[in-house]
């Protein structure tokens, strides 16, 4: 799901996609300049939008930032210092109420997944370098489901093509790459067919 390009996300900080939601200034706090990794944004905003799916609501809602900052304290607890300077170097003030930070069962229906949950944990961080990276969030466990063979839509539909990888991901450490491709496909296949890959896949040898 594409909610708008990063490159027009000009200045967001940790919890601040929300403004892709609403349009209100993020709180100060989580400002800072996309400078090295653009994609460490797109890890939150998969979270959020995820687990507003789960819930059928925002997870963080708000009618400010403010409001915004409040609601992600009560469920992430309050950033530590080094979490503050991760976001905002620039940013010295703390004096924000000590809050430990709320189980993510309390936070979704009891039937919720233990993976599920979990990607969800992962992707939402105070510090960026603790975010799953974006291609290792493909390879979670809560995405298992999508690897197996003869997973089909709940129309009955076959899956769309989900492992055409570009060269770039194909150079993944071996150890990812195991997480990825289903065990039903060949790895040498995507390679072979220029990280095309797909349902028509060749299965792996047995």
């Amino acid at each position: 799901m594409k909610l708008c390009p990063v490159e027009e996300c000009c200045v967001i900080g940790m919890m601040e996609l929300y403004i892709l939601f609403y349009a209100n200034p993020p709180p100060p706090l989580f400002a800072f300049r996309l400078i090295s990794n653009p994609l460490s944004l797109s890890t939150p905003t998969t979270g959020c939008v995820g687990a507003e799916l789960l819930l059928g609501q925002p997870l963080f809602p708000g009618d400010s930032g403010v409001d915004q900052l409040v609601e992600i304290i009560k469920v992430l607890g309050t950033p530590t210092r080094e979490e503050i300077s991760a976001m905002n170097s620039n940013y010295t003030e703390f004096k924000f109420p000590q809050i430990k930070a709320c189980q993510w069962r309390k936070v979704f229906r009891s039937k919720t997944p233990e993976d599920a949950m979990d990607f969800i944990g992962s992707t939402l961080a105070y510090a960026p370098e603790r975010r799953i990276k974006p291609l290792e969030g493909c390879g979670h466990a809560f995405f298992d489901e999508l690897r197996e063979e003869g997973t089909r839509l709940p129309n009955g539909n076959g899956l769309p093509p989900l492992f055409d990888f570009t060269s770039h991901e194909l150079a993944s450490s071996p150890e990812l790459l195991a997480k990825l491709v289903p065990k039903h496909m060949s790895l040498d296949d995507i390679v072979a067919g220029g990280g095309r890959g797909g349902g028509d896949l060749k299965p792996a040898a047995r």
